[in-house]
């Protein structure tokens, strides 16, 4: 099985402010996602999981080590088209629709008025938004907003998903939706890579997972292998012990 996203001692840090160097977000990291796998990202606040989804993005460039989506560059304008994107936090224009954002990203990527109108429709239906296409999205609620973001990603058919956070802020009911909206892609044989604090929805999603800790990688493989290494009975068991420090 070939690999849509590899990793290859990827270093990455940030100035704080000019001269001042902070410490590492991520620090030689290597690791590799499968086409046609989910892998759920996971770590604690400052672990260096928003920077490897920057980094897949081209919103930043590595200091040092390779990417590579799909065989190719991040930095390849091509590459777009095999890309779908949920971000943490949606950000709409306080005027537009969901039909006025979907012309937008129509656009961006090329698609036949023919296909966009087919695409929206579908992703509109599935994600139960189809009521509310005239509506303008400020007016909807958390859960809708999360799920009209997903049909932005979706619109355009892409192969490789990033999901940062994509149950962020969402009640049971909407978590339940989107958990089963990740289920179907992968179905699918959509390759995804899901970055999340809520250890559940790795445990119940993701096929392998990967363990960031201070911008360094503790730990990748399944679930399984996780509880083997650790000997623990639980994720949440196993991602503890695998951020333990041991002081030398």
């Amino acid at each position: 099985m070939s690999d849509s996203i590899t990793f290859s001692e990827v270093c990455k840090t940030y100035e704080r402010e000019l001269g001042v160097v902070s410490e590492p977000a991520l620090k030689r990291v290597s690791f590799s996602v499968r086409k046609g796998e989910t892998l759920g990202l996971i770590g604690a606040n400052g672990a260096g999981k928003s920077t490897c989804i920057r980094l897949v993005m081209d919103f930043i460039r590595p200091d040092s080590g390779d990417i590579s989506l799909n065989g190719r560059s991040p930095q390849e304008s091509a590459l777009r088209n095999d890309l779908g994107y949920l971000p943490e936090i949606a950000s709409f224009p306080a005027s537009l629709t969901i039909l006025d954002m979907l012309s937008f990203v129509g656009s961006t990527h090329n698609l036949s008025r023919s296909v966009l109108s087919e695409q929206s429709e579908r992703w509109l239906k599935t994600l139960e938004l189809w009521d509310a296409r005239k509506r303008p999205i400020r007016s909807y609620s958390k859960g809708m907003q999360q799920r009209a973001s997903f049909v932005l990603a979706l619109v355009h058919d892409p192969s490789l998903l990033i999901l940062d956070e994509p149950m962020s802020g969402l009640d049971p009911i909407g978590r339940a939706s989107i958990g089963q909206l990740i289920q179907d892609l992968k179905f699918q044989g959509k390759t995804i890579l899901f970055c999340t604090h809520i250890l559940e929805d790795v445990d119940r999603l993701a096929d392998r997972l990967l363990i960031l800790h201070k911008g360094e990688k503790r730990f990748e493989g399944t679930l399984a292998e996780l509880s083997n290494v650790y000997g623990t009975g639980s994720i949440v068991e196993g991602f503890l012990r695998s951020i333990e420090v041991t002081e030398p």
